[in-house]
């Protein structure tokens, strides 16, 4: 026989992404199995059903045999014969129904039954493992977030050793039930072989004795057959008792561990430490910002590769780059009232991300090893005798730094927009390069977000006026907008802009587009921030959702062109011609996701600018509102209704995932 898949029980305690992912594969058997069983059991059911029926048929049928005698024929004369040979066939179909009465209850016994108690007893253990595996597991989660809120004030230490107490507990009763679940899967690998075998040997058999006694049909290689598979299920039957006597044993080994394994940060007093690693995994909280001034911890799976920080939900198949650690610095930080924090802090200097262990071991470790991977002696050929080298400057950097400006500093971090990320456009090679660098210069830096936040846009597009304080739009901004002609409010997404050196042709849009999309997936830029894209038969205004504040207002003399891309109809870009100084120009693309169709800004956009040259004509003007509908109020009003792009839009002032 192959060999058979399994579960390591060395590896339940740790519980590892890989173990659930390799956990995840033995489920979904155990699912498809399972589906495949009732299946299965139906079909047999059927056959079962059918050879009971097979039984009163032929007894009514023998019944009937007999009752040929008691008919009263109105020409009945010259019967007896009949009725001598229909006594004999009676005779002959009542040994038949005992033949097959003999085989239902045969079929009943060896081949239903055995599928019964395999659905009921093997699969419904599995299912019902599964359960307390998921609530033990749920259950040491709650009590690891606990664990990992307590304070570091000594007062509680009392109520640190009553939460590590029920960690322990959490974890020893959540390995035990990884413990029988993982072994129950192993031995499920054994038994489904027996359950598929074991009731079609019996149906055989059944069979074979049927037509044995019946008519002699049956030559003995079809016993040696069966005698062979019989001996199959039993060599089957004894791997299984020997793997589930050594399963037993390895449980038994495995539960009487130390105790000091079930409780974290068991050794804080004096832990070992290795200050010389070069590779490091595990499970750390992560701090994630869901807001100015609140933030949620989340534990997840890190480890190291290479030069990077990889971090691995549970069931994922692999993992997924979270931070670059070359040239990066590495430091403990105090970090709302909580333990064994660190900082990672990029080569810019920049603020990186925040993390939590939950042992003082672990804390120091994972801090030796960045330190020691941010120096790149990973691509040594000694890495282990540098990594000794730099044991002083990982010691250093285990002392957390807390004071004054740090704290302002991350005060005041918290309350800014966030930064904008510039990068650079990889130049295409191929033969259309040429090209595109007509359109934009190789090179040109992209920017992903608004520069700068809503007050100083207001500043710079009031001409140095006083801001509301309370990001409240000014009369004259209200005033503009009553006078205009056109208003239309759509939900966008900034994708990105860059300078361009043409505006003549829609291409150069296209091309911004291609340049922008590439630079996300290549840098892994996901997230985008939802603003609302205001167009009126005077400017372009994208307003803040939340506080209603423009973020940047353009002309709509500026726009020179604008399109939406021609496969994906949500893109749609405009390119902006602006004078700065006599006789220098600057000309630039901004690229956007709507939630709507880009056409429909495209026509809007066109709208605003017939407006504006219909303007100067009053006849043009009269001639323009007669082909257009309007509104109650006297404006044009657009074939999408804001009601209809209401409906599809999410909530204000949410970030979306591209």
């Amino acid at each position: 026989m192959p060999a058979v898949d399994k579960l390591l029980l060395e590896e339940a305690l740790q519980d590892s992404p890989q173990t659930r992912s390799l956990l995840s594969v033995f489920e979904e058997d155990a699912g498809t199995l399972t589906e495949y069983t009732n299946q299965l059991l139906q079909a047999m059911q059927r056959v079962y059903g059918a050879q009971n029926e097979m039984c009163l048929a032929t007894q009514q049928l023998s019944k009937q045999l007999l009752a040929y005698e008691k008919q009263h024929f109105a020409l009945g004369k010259g019967d007896e014969e009949v009725i001598s040979t229909l006594h004999y066939f009676s005779k002959v179909v009542d040994e038949l129904n005992i033949l097959h009465s003999e085989l239902a209850k045969q079929l009943a016994d060896t081949m239903v039954l055995p599928i019964i108690q395999f659905r009921e007893k093997d699969l419904t253990e599995v299912s019902t493992l599964k359960d307390l595996f998921g609530l033990a597991s749920n259950e040491h989660d709650v009590s690891m977030a606990k664990y990992s809120r307590l304070p570091k004030r000594k007062e509680n230490e009392k109520l640190k050793a009553e939460v590590a107490k029920e960690v322990a507990n959490a974890r020893r009763k959540q390995h035990l039930s990884s413990l029988q679940y993982y072994c129950a899967l192993n031995a499920l690998q054994y038994r489904k072989r027996v359950a598929m075998m074991e009731p079609m040997l019996g149906y055989t058999r059944g069979q074979i004795n049927f037509f044995k006694k019946g008519a002699e049909m049956f030559s003995k290689r079809m016993d040696s057959f069966l005698s062979s598979v019989s001996d199959m299920v039993q060599s089957i039957q004894g791997e299984l008792d020997a793997e589930a006597e050594k399963m037993r044993v390895s449980q038994q080994d495995l539960i009487s561990v130390n105790e000091s394994v079930y409780t974290p940060d068991s050794d804080v007093t004096s832990p070992v430490i290795n200050r010389n690693l070069i590779q490091k995994a595990g499970y750390l909280n992560l701090r994630n910002k869901t807001g100015l001034v609140t933030t949620t911890w989340e534990r997840l799976y890190f480890f190291t590769q290479g030069g990077n920080l990889m971090c691995q939900p549970r069931g994922a198949v692999a993992g997924g780059l979270i931070q670059d650690l070359d040239n990066c610095s590495v430091m403990a930080v105090d970090c709302e009232d909580r333990r064994y924090c660190f900082q990672i802090t990029t080569p810019t200097g920049k603020a990186g991300i925040t993390l939590q262990a939950e042992s003082k071991k672990e804390y120091e470790e994972w801090i030796c090893a960045i330190n020691n991977i941010s120096r790149q002696i990973y691509l040594t050929d000694n890495p282990e005798a540098a990594a000794i080298k730099l044991n002083q400057t990982a010691l250093q950097a285990v002392t957390p730094i807390t004071t004054f400006g740090k704290k302002h500093e991350a005060h005041h971090s918290s309350q800014n927009v966030r930064n904008t990320e510039n990068d650079k456009t990889t130049p295409n090679e191929s033969a259309g390069a040429q090209d595109s660098t007509q359109l934009i210069a190789l090179g040109t830096p992209i920017q992903f977000d608004i520069v700068l936040p809503a007050t100083e846009f207001l500043d710079q597009n009031r001409g140095g006026r006083r801001a509301n304080p309370f990001g409240e739009s000014e009369d004259s901004s209200k005033n503009e907008e009553e006078d205009s002609l056109l208003q239309q409010m759509f939900v966008v997404r900034f994708l990105g802009s860059m300078a361009v050196q043409s505006d003549d042709t829609s291409e150069v849009i296209y091309e911004a587009m291609r340049q922008v999309l590439a630079a996300r997936a290549i840098h892994n830029i996901f997230r985008m921030t939802e603003s609302h894209l205001m167009v009126t038969s005077k400017s372009l205004r994208l307003i803040d959702p939340q506080t209603q504040v423009t973020r940047i207002s353009f002309e709509l003399a500026t726009v020179t062109q604008f399109a939406a891309h021609q496969d994906n109809r949500r893109l749609i870009g405009f390119v902006v011609h602006l004078s700065e100084t006599p006789g220098e120009d600057s000309m630039s693309a901004y690229v956007f996701e709507s939630n709507t169709e880009g056409e429909k800004i495209c026509y809007a956009i066109s709208l605003g600018k017939e407006i504006i040259e219909a303007q100067k004509d009053p006849e043009a003007l009269a001639q323009l509102m007669k082909s257009v509908p309007l509104t109650n109020d006297g404006k044009f009003m657009l074939l999408n209704d804001q009601s209809e792009e209401d409906g599809t839009t999410h909530e204000e002032g949410e970030e979306s995932e591209a």
